[in-house]
């Protein structure tokens, strides 16, 4: 396990659980809450990354509790052993972001076989597991604040409409809207908050090597400041949807 210096910090101020956050969204998500005093308790399925990027975040934002440890939210049994995990540190959920997941390209008629069940596995699986095993403490928190938790589900553009070579990556995507939606209609009455988020191109170390000006998309904290401004509103309001697309639109 890898944790920082600062246990006595635990249960004073707001919780954010982030998984795939050792690059990319997630950890742009993880920098933007750390900046606002929030603790963090982060996953990826990497670990030598995980570290790097726990050693980063503790140099930045050194008065915060910072917590870490690497799963495979693919294989179920994982995905709740990171939920067991984290009710293990005795801390309040207040904002859990099921950002874990990857990307397959392939054509329905082409790809490789058992693509589909991967991109199912790690893209919605993953969430759905994991928000099972931590729903049952988020619905007994405390109300007094008017709200029980936020979860975020880092869908994506593809959620919402077909692509050339999006394949079973694109069938992943749709199932998680639709779990998060699912979601969102069960837990109005436990004043827990979801939101699904559709991002559309971010760059990230993903695209490095894609040869596409990275002034033609958006920026990974464009997505974190939007997931950070919907957590801060108050009781009574709820942000269902969030939808970024670059400026001049979709590559």
């Amino acid at each position: 396990m890898m944790e920082s210096q600062n246990d006595s910090l635990v249960g004073k101020k707001k919780n954010i659980i982030i998984t795939g956050a050792s690059r990319g969204l997630g950890k742009a998500i993880a920098e933007k809450f750390a900046v606002h005093g929030y603790d963090l308790y982060i996953c990826s399925q990497n670990e030598l990354a995980l570290y790097k990027a726990l050693e980063e975040l503790q140099a930045r934002y050194p008065k915060i509790n910072i917590k870490a440890k690497a799963f495979n939210l693919s294989q179920k049994e994982q995905a709740k052993a990171f939920g067991k995990w984290v009710l293990s540190l005795g801390i309040s959920i207040d904002v859990l972001v099921n950002n874990a997941g990857s990307f397959l390209p392939g054509n329905i008629s082409d790809e490789a076989e058992e693509t589909l069940e991967k991109m199912i596995e790690t893209n919605l699986y993953s969430a759905y597991h994991l928000t099972r095993t931590l729903l049952p403490k988020m619905m007994q928190q405390d109300k007094s604040s008017g709200s029980r938790g936020h979860i975020f589900n880092m869908c994506s553009i593809a959620s919402l409409q077909a692509y050339p070579n999006g394949g079973s990556y694109s069938i992943s995507k749709f199932a998680l809207a639709g779990f998060s939606k699912n979601l969102r209609e069960e837990l109005k009455e436990h004043l827990i908050k979801v939101t699904t988020v559709y991002p559309g191109a971010a760059y990230t170390d993903s695209w490095v090597d894609s040869g596409v000006d990275p002034k033609r998309i958006m920026e990974a904290k464009d997505i974190a400041e939007m997931i950070f401004a919907a957590s801060q509103l108050s009781a009574q309001a709820t942000v269902e949807d969030i939808v970024l697309r670059p400026q001049l639109g979709d590559l």
